[in-house]
């Protein structure tokens, strides 16, 4: 990593990118920017801990996390698929909702970012940080780039799933909740029927947005099968649905939540004596810069 470079972290919201933040802090490695996009979609434990996370971060490096949004003529990812009578892409076996609405609005900020138009006109790239743990290096797959220089700092230190709950437990954080939409294709059935447990609104609103589809070549949220199926389905059924995740990739934004990645954090926090089940609410946003230059 070139120390002299801008230093712009991709924050998920979840376990990984929040022990990459923590791992940064011991190691005095200090940021330049935080960024967070916001595809409309997250949940709320989510935003109570990116809440509490944005309190440390000030703490910590005395900046804040810049949360980001895509522009145009759909405030959220549900409102696009809402007006095309469609899916996220990830139903249909691509990753484009992760691109479109994560990484290009993160990309635009740092494109109207005085210090990285400064180190682009020197000629030099901008450090990426991306928190890809050391048991999907798989997905490592681009080092650089003509802007950037990607950094995945997990995969560097040999911080798997276990590492980086430890790290979290380690500094006294809360437990950070799967960081997804509430309506992601990604989602197991015992995820989807926990969401339509905690969060019967949001679960209406993503069968909702199934039933305004429209389909021909997948049969809902699940790509093989519709949510609204698992809703109803008995435990013979549940048993085919989770199937049929064996050969699935995570989605783009997975950020360090495989399955007992949560049960692990809790059980570990739990063990030092910290209190999971704290509630943050700060919601507010920063909105880029005043657009100049390329977008």
């Amino acid at each position: 990593m070139n120390i002299d470079a801008p230093i712009v972290v991709a924050y998920g919201g979840g376990l990984n990118s929040t022990a990459m933040l923590v791992g940064m802090a011991k190691k005095e490695i200090k940021p330049d920017l935080i960024l967070m996009a916001d595809t409309g979609g997250e949940k709320p434990e989510t935003k109570r801990f990116v809440s509490h996370m944005a309190a440390w971060v000030r703490r910590t490096w005395d900046m804040d996390i810049i949360v980001v949004t895509k522009t145009g003529i759909d405030a959220t990812l549900e409102d696009e698929c809402e007006r095309k009578s469609m899916l996220p892409s990830l139903a249909y076996g691509f990753k484009s909702c992760s691109l479109k609405w994560k990484v290009a609005p993160q990309d635009k900020y740092v494109n109207n970012w005085k210090p990285a138009k400064d180190a682009w006109a020197a000629g030099d790239r901008v450090t990426k940080v991306i928190g890809y743990d050391a048991d999907e290096d798989r997905r490592a797959k681009i080092h650089t780039d003509n802007k950037y220089d990607y950094w995945y700092p997990l995969i560097e230190w040999q911080w798997g799933r276990d590492e980086c709950a430890q790290a979290v437990v380690d500094a006294g954080l809360p437990t950070p909740p799967k960081s997804s939409c509430f309506f992601c294709p990604a989602m197991k059935p015992k995820e989807i029927l926990a969401l339509r447990d905690s969060h019967p609104d949001l679960f209406a609103r993503a069968i909702a947005m199934e039933s305004n589809a429209n389909l021909t070549t997948v049969k809902g949220l699940g790509r093989r099968f519709s949510w609204a199926s698992v809703a109803s389905a008995d435990e013979d059924q549940m048993r085919l649905f989770a199937d049929s995740f064996a050969d699935e990739e995570p989605c783009g934004c997975y950020d360090g939540d495989h399955d007992g990645i949560h049960k692990t954090v809790v059980e570990l926090t739990t063990s030092a004596g910290c209190n999971n089940k704290k509630r943050f609410t700060d919601d507010s946003k920063t909105q880029p810069p005043a657009k100049e230059g390329q977008e």
